[in-house]
């Protein structure tokens, strides 16, 4: 299949949240090769637009023109375009091409910073929107062009055919300011789809942008404009979800979290499964628990939010005839164990590997000369804890966090009633837990 290619008509944000940085890192997340006209160069972070300078106008030209003449483009998306005179240049050179354009109205950034002069919406309307494949309007930019305040859907629905009818092909309004769900509406061939969202509180700076350009990358690829839509949508909920939490105003949605969650599971599984055969070559029998023995290795902080985020072993690692067998590596195959991996690293987000073996008095004492080890008690509990499912872990790894002076690498428990006792060994990564654990059988 021959390589996708987007180009994104924008603006410059130099904080690195939002315009042409977000379009270009979008179409990398979905393997599209990303292409640029900067329209205008604005200094600004996560605070707001401190200056804004427009690119002069054949520069603008020229730009588009050369990527289309020698590189071609699958699709295009537009973004800041600050004036009727870019809007004018724009639209007249992409008039010569026929390639899908996606227009994000950009009117006001996430700060309040105003991005395109009132004077300009008029020349937007009669000049990029008869040439637009589909519009990403949010509420407020829906209600300038259609003139109709949106209140309720029966309003969305209105404003979406008001848009329709100066020239665009389909329209899409973004529920991000209004709803409880953030629902978005798409209208196309004279039909609406509603594609629903939960609503994030987090980061927000550059979600239209972000949101425009995955439409854009994914018509690039082929798909249809209902699938682009329906894929974008996945993508901005997980942007915004794992937002880079920088600077001291609105920090920026996290476009690349769509491929980093993904590779960063790749690199976890690897790195456990060659754990997981080291630890097999080595004479481990006695140190197997009777419930058996895991190996837990969870995903970076950010990104890790429940027990799916973290690898471990199916079926555990048992004794047998032989010595011990193991199961093979799966996310999500050890809910104890990513407990106890998912609160530790709520107090030290580098913690991310652990490793339970039997728990033997001597051999606490033998940890205590080389590792920190600290410890917690089931007849501590509080009654409360006890009646909740899934909350003594958490629990116990807490307190025995707060009971040590440092970080721990070693927490044990002497068992109770129906409960093995257990050591578990904490480390960075699953070798770092391997070095700790020979350290001791040594």
């Amino acid at each position: 299949m021959p390589e996708a290619k987007a180009l994104t008509i924008a603006g410059s944000d130099s904080g690195g949240g939002a315009g042409i940085q977000a379009d270009l890192k979008t179409f990398a997340s979905f393997g599209v090769h990303g292409m640029c006209a900067i329209t205008a160069i604005t200094a600004q972070n996560t605070l707001g637009v401190k200056e804004i300078h427009n690119v002069p106008l054949s520069i603008i030209k020229s730009q588009i023109e050369s990527v289309v003449e020698d590189i071609g483009v699958n699709a295009c998306k537009t973004g800041m375009l600050s004036n009727s005179r870019i809007i004018k240049t724009v639209s007249s050179v992409l008039k010569k091409y026929n390639f899908p354009i996606v227009v994000d109205p950009v009117m006001i950034a996430e700060s309040g910073a105003y991005l395109m002069e009132e004077s300009a919406i008029d020349s937007l309307i009669d000049l990029m929107l008869p040439l637009a494949y589909v519009i990403t309007p949010n509420k407020y930019e829906a209600e300038r062009l259609s003139g109709i305040k949106i209140r309720s859907i029966g309003d969305i629905k209105k404003a979406s055919r008001e848009i329709k009818r100066m020239g665009v092909y389909a329209v899409i309004i973004k529920g991000g300011h209004f709803g409880k769900d953030a629902t978005d509406f798409l209208y196309y061939k004279g039909k609406f789809i509603s594609y629903k969202g939960k609503r994030i509180e987090g980061c927000m700076h550059g979600t239209g942008c972000s949101f425009s350009s995955a439409i854009t990358a994914n018509i690039a690829l082929g798909y249809s404009l209902e699938k682009s839509v329906e894929i974008s949508k996945k993508f901005i909920t997980n942007a915004i979800e794992f937002g880079k939490k920088i600077g001291h105003g609105s920090c920026p949605v996290n476009p690349t979290a769509w491929i980093e969650k993904p590779a960063h599971k790749w690199n976890v599984y690897c790195e456990l499964e060659n754990a997981v055969k080291n630890i097999m070559e080595m004479d481990i029998k006695n140190f197997v628990p009777e419930v058996g023995m895991n190996f837990a290795y969870s995903i970076p902080f950010q990104y890790a939010k429940s027990h799916e985020d973290v690898a471990g072993i199916s079926g555990r690692i048992v004794r047998a005839d032989d010595g011990v067998r193991a199961g093979e590596i799966k996310f999500g195959a050890s809910r104890h164990l990513s407990k106890a991996l998912l609160k530790m690293m709520e107090y030290d987000e580098s913690m991310r590997a652990v490793l339970n073996i039997k728990y033997d008095k001597k051999l606490i004492e033998k940890m205590k000369e080389k590792l920190t080890v600290s410890f917690y008690t089931r007849q501590e509990e509080p009654e409360k804890i006890k009646k909740e499912e899934g909350k003594t872990i958490p629990w116990g790894i807490e307190t025995a966090i707060k009971r040590s002076k440092k970080i721990p690498d070693v927490i044990y428990h002497e068992g109770d009633v129906g409960k093995e006792p257990m050591i578990l060994i904490f480390g960075k990564n699953p070798q770092d837990v391997l070095k700790k654990f020979m350290e001791i059988i040594d």
